[in-house]
């Protein structure tokens, strides 16, 4: 299987500095003391619907797929790899797009 390119490129250590600098100066986000980080709670046990939604959603998304095996040419299958991850859905996407 022929490896894709990474979807983000490596930052140098200044950029990586710049980026850590712009985050710890934002006053709206400011980072989470480890007081706080301890209260901190599941998400499904907070918002335990929500979370049954997303599971039974993601179920029922998951039983209505079906396997098969698809011969598709070369070139095609490297250019949507060449898309990251995520590519399978968007083969899915383009056959929906072009149903008869």
């Amino acid at each position: 299987m022929a490896s894709s390119k990474p979807a983000y490129k490596n930052l140098s250590d200044e950029e990586e500095a710049d980026i850590q600098a712009e985050i710890l100066a934002d006053p709206d986000h400011p980072e989470l003391t480890d007081e706080q980080i301890a209260t901190g709670r599941p998400f499904a046990e907070v918002f335990p619907d929500l979370a049954e939604s997303i599971r039974r959603a993601e179920a029922e998304r998951e039983a209505s797929k079906e396997r098969v095996s698809l011969d598709l040419d070369g070139d095609v299958l490297a250019k949507f790899r060449a898309t990251g991850e995520g590519w399978e859905a968007r083969i899915n996407q383009v056959l929906r797009a072009a149903k008869p």
